[in-house]
């Protein structure tokens, strides 16, 4: 009898157990050797359906696909819990226990058992451990007959023992690069790495056999990323003939490309590229990307950014020079959110569910770009969308462009991410920003290389670089956004654009109508998250044409245009904030020297409400004590508001500030998630109050609470869900979504549907759903705004009540 994992839709095909275990190990493994640990994540892959060797389930799935309408209404049949039971059982109990076969058991029993939800805690903080009650307690009826079934037919136990023994080897080989006493913090992203890997491997070999295809293999990019190269150093040659080659400043971009070059030479490790803004940075850093993926074999490229705003704007500029239409992923937010429950019940059934999930989502292309957010949320957001992808960022070069816009209550995490890239996942990682963050200054330090820095005689650089003045008018009045109009009055008279930036969305708009009302005749523009990215680079496209032919042009915008954004305006005005951000700001003003120097204005401006925005507030207040310094000594701080000095010291005393914030602390538990997820028994407070009242050790070697940090963790303080607007090509999107389209359309679409999402705080939800503004769509996976929630000025409307028929489509 054969027993079934799979039965494919369209021709009623079966996938056999055995051929499901065995597909899913073999491409786990090739996984896993990036790592040199091809048989921990084989292992994973060869037992997670074990419990699928059952009469139970079998009945159960063809009772699920002949009744599709009206599908076994008993619950879902547990099979994931048998694998993890196996390796417990076998390397768990008893006197004279192996440790690392013990360790073994735990970390690849805790992915098997956890494939349908995400990663089991192995002490929550009611001091249970829910891993022990599925492998240790629970009770499986057919378990005895799935484990002789598993034996018979995908590995005897002679090899299967041989085999354990082999990842027993790796794991104490991966831990060997550290004591005992630094274990947790490796075991944790050794977990989510085998973790990772198997949600992928189980989702590829299932899409691939509901597709009726089988080309599963790893792919190698070494001869596109030499094409890529070559491409890109045709470009550079060509500007070598531009008529300005030879003026000091494209002299200077020059240099600091060749620099990006040379340097692609040493060994993978984490480098700073300071290149001042302006300065090229996007294609020198790109050049040192190819030329490194070259001689170090790297499977993809990465660029992080803060905001979605410039993903598109950068992915663009890429996709021209290396004419390459196809290669290249934008991942701007997840336009499904996963739903963090066990979905186990759904096994077997080709549900919108199902098919969402098998969409490929998995972050294997050669060049992504992507945002801190999605990032750090693959490390540590609960759900198994995110995790699916941690895999696929070894081997790599990541490139963090503006990477002092990591969240203050991220650092301590993001760095933990970053030393695990480089020391255990063989990636090379590009801290790119002209304000370089004290990163290695916090407890929890990033471990930069020594003579990290590729660019030579920096100070030098930032000097010849030097295009704006910073005029401080915060520490000598304030403003309202009356008095600020009035001063843009007499700098739009001077000038033939402004730029205003503000902290608070309300106040952008607020300022945009009244100017509006003010000025008939000059194009005023507003910018901001409410709109989506491919609303917002229609209105740069516009103000870009504005610029070049000289129109008079005023745009109020949030902090968003800062983050690399190709505009140049005559004047600025910030309101205070971070010194990074003021620094990003300038970088908005004569961005090409074109005007001799011009003026950065700061403000004080006193009708924004930071409560909120705790971040932006501490930033201010220590960016308003340098300018207080800087007033009574102009030569302090290294003379000059933008120098490395002042950025230091700016930095040194915002995360000493906000030095209890570092390590995510969470409120409701009054921990930090640090401790959640790298403390060993020693170090856990929770496992001190499991001692004390149960007299004992917990009988595990780890004790850390991985579903319960996932459930908190968060990047930005409000948890936000992404949405589909009705703008442009999002009607069409949101149309043929609504569709019931096989599982290739729903990852076309997805990936189309970036630029047309934007992410709605809960009570902006709550209010839609309230006033009819919103709509879901596949079983309530998607959501998407109506018209009448989405303004052609403003983007997002929470009223509901917008015309939209006014946008050109």
């Amino acid at each position: 009898m054969n027993f079934i994992a799979h039965i494919r839709e369209s021709d009623k095909q079966i996938q056999t157990v055995e051929e499901h275990l065995l597909g899913v190990k073999e491409l786990a493994e090739t996984y896993g050797e990036k790592l040199g640990i091809k048989h921990l994540t084989g292992l994973a892959g060869m037992l997670h359906d074990m419990g699928k060797y059952s009469d139970e389930f079998r009945n159960y799935i063809l009772e699920a696909v002949n009744n599709h309408n009206a599908p076994p209404k008993r619950g879902s049949v547990d099979h994931s819990t048998a694998g993890g039971k196996l390796l417990y059982e076998l390397y768990h109990i008893g006197k004279n226990i192996n440790p690392y076969k013990a360790i073994l058991a735990e970390i690849v029993g805790n992915a098997i058992i956890s494939h349908h939800s995400y990663l089991q805690d192995f002490l929550s903080p009611d001091l249970e451990s829910n891993y022990l009650k599925r492998v240790r307690d629970k009770e499986l009826s057919e378990y005895a007959k799935s484990k002789e079934t598993f034996f018979k037919h995908v590995m005897n136990e002679i090899d299967f023992h041989s085999y354990v023994q082999k990842a027993a080897e790796e794991l104490e080989k991966f831990l060997g690069k550290e004591t005992p006493d630094n274990w947790g913090r490796q075991l944790m992203f050794l977990t989510k790495f085998i973790f990772s890997a198997l949600i992928d491997a189980d989702r590829t070999n299932t899409r691939l056999f509901e597709e009726n295809k089988n080309d599963s293999s790893v792919k190698d990019y070494k001869k596109l990323f030499d094409t890529y190269y070559k491409r890109l150093m045709k470009k550079i040659e060509s500007f070598k003939s531009h008529p300005q080659a030879n003026n000091p400043i494209n002299l200077l971009r020059a240099s600091m490309s060749d620099q990006c070059d040379q340097f692609a030479e040493n060994p993978s490790g984490i480098y700073t590229l300071s290149i001042p803004t302006g300065g090229g940075k996007t294609l020198a850093s790109l050049r040192y990307a190819l030329k490194h993926a070259k001689l170090y074999n790297k499977k993809r490229i990465i660029y992080v950014v803060p905001f979605t705003t410039i993903i598109e704007q950068n992915a663009e500029e890429v996709r021209k020079i290396l004419l390459d239409d196809v290669n290249i992923l934008e991942h701007h937010s997840n336009v499904i959110e996963d739903e963090n429950v066990d979905d186990e019940s759904l096994s077997g059934r080709m549900s919108v569910h199902q098919r969402l999930k098998l969409a490929k989502d998995n972050w294997d292309s050669p060049i992504i770009f992507t945002t801190m957010v999605q990032f750090l949320n693959v490390f540590y957001a609960k759900g198994s969308r995110y995790i699916r992808r941690l895999h696929n960022l070894s081997e790599s070069v990541i490139i963090f462009d503006e990477v002092q816009k990591v969240p203050i209550s991220c650092v301590s995490l993001f760095n933990y991410a970053l030393n695990y890239l480089k020391e255990y996942a063989q990636s090379s990682i590009i801290l790119c920003t002209a304000t370089q963050p004290a990163l290695d200054f916090v407890e929890h330090k990033l471990e930069i290389n020594t003579e990290a820095e590729i660019i030579r005689n920096l100070e030098d650089v930032i000097e010849a670089f030097k295009r704006v003045e910073i005029v401080d008018l915060a520490t000598k009045e304030s403003y309202d956004n009356n008095k600020l109009a009035d001063f843009i009055e007499t700098k739009i008279e001077e000038v033939q654009s402004v730029l205003v930036i503000l902290n608070t969305k309300s106040v952008v708009k607020n300022l945009y109508n009244l100017l509006k009302e003010r000025y008939k005749g000059i194009s005023i523009y507003h910018l901001s998250t409410s709109m989506c990215a491919a609303h917002r680079n229609t209105i740069f496209d516009e103000i870009r044409s504005k610029l070049k032919k000289g129109d008079k042009i005023i745009c109020i915008s949030t902090q968003l245009i800062e983050a690399g954004v190709d505009v140049s305006f005559e004047c600025v005005i910030r309101s205070l904030a971070g010194l990074d951000s003021i620094a990003q700001a300038a970088g908005r003003c004569n961005r090409h020297g074109e005007k001799g120097i011009k003026n950065v204005y700061v403000i004080d401006h006193v009708e924004e409400n930071l409560d909120r925005l705790n971040e932006i507030k501490i930033g201010k207040e220590i960016s308003k004590k340098i300018l207080i310094d800087r007033k009574r000594d102009p030569s302090t701080h290294g003379g000059n508001i933008l120098s490395k000095q002042a950025m230091e010291r700016y930095f040194q005393g915002y995360y000493t500030e906000l030095n209890s914030n570092l390590n995510f602390f969470i409120r409701k538990l009054q921990r930090e998630m640090t401790e959640l997820l790298t403390a060993i028994k020693e170090q856990s407070s929770y496992h001190r109050a499991y001692r004390n009242r149960e007299g004992k050790n917990l009988p595990l070697f780890l004790i850390n609470s991985y579903g319960t940090a996932g459930k908190y963790f968060h990047v930005i303080d409000n948890e936000t869900t992404s949405v589909i607007v009705p703008y442009s090509k999002g009607k069409d999107i949101i149309t043929e979504l609504s569709s019931n389209g096989s599982i290739s359309d729903v990852t076309s679409l997805l990936r189309k549907a970036q630029q047309y999402t934007i992410n709605l705080y809960k009570n902006e939800l709550n209010n839609l759903s309230k006033n009819g503004g919103i709509v879901s769509y596949l079983d309530g996976k998607i959501f998407a705004l109506k018209e009448g929630a989405y303004n052609k000025e403003f983007g997002l409307n929470i009223e509901n009540d917008s015309v939209l028929d006014s946008l050109v489509f």
